[in-house]
């Protein structure tokens, strides 16, 4: 038997994806990811899936993050945000990336973060970030071929994984390249 340095490409390892696909009735499986930095996957604007597909030929399994337009611009404006705040207050480390032993004075804090809200929101009003729905392939990814795909739909459903799966494998997937930009319509609290 052959030894795949990318288990992705090992007929056996993509056999048994299509076992486990059809026994859940799917094209597709769900990825479970224990990274903290994914917690917005499978929140209906973000998925991790895998599925059996061909390329060059031959079948591959792609492993796929598929999110909403409306994520990847709120992300995009976030960091451009952060970085405006970082150049204002080069102390601030925002709350995902602060370690155990971080301290801030709290009115520091709340002034840094009501900064952070208003560049947000100018951001958004001045429609500075725009975005498109796009896909991007990875064939050097450590298992199989990995896509990152982002869609102009409100909820990433089954229905949605599954019109994207047809399309793609049937080389028939046409991307709106109509630019974007969104603004946080929650009502304030």
């Amino acid at each position: 038997m052959a030894a795949y340095k990318n288990e992705g490409y090992d007929p056996a390892v993509i056999q048994a994806l299509k076992e486990e696909c059809q026994k859940e009735g799917s094209s597709f499986v769900y990825v479970e990811d224990d990274d903290d930095d994914l917690e917005v996957l499978n929140s209906g604007e973000c998925v991790h899936i895998q599925f059996v597909g061909k390329h060059n030929e031959k079948e591959v399994i792609y492993d796929a993050i598929i999110y909403t337009l409306r994520l990847h611009h709120s992300s995009l404006v976030y960091e451009m945000a952060i970085e405006k705040v970082k150049k204002s207050f080069p102390e601030y480390v925002p709350v995902e990336d602060r370690k155990p032993n971080y301290r801030i004075e709290p009115e520091l804090e709340e002034e840094i973060e009501l900064f952070l809200t208003e560049l947000i929101e100018e951001i958004e009003e001045t429609e500075a970030v725009k975005v498109k729905e796009h896909l991007d392939v990875d064939a050097d990814f450590e298992y199989g071929i990995s896509l990152d795909v982002c869609l102009n739909v409100e909820e990433i459903t089954e229905d949605v994984i599954e019109d994207f799966i047809r399309k793609f494998n049937g080389n028939s997937l046409k991307l709106d390249t109509t630019l974007y930009s969104f603004t946080n319509d929650e009502p304030e609290a």
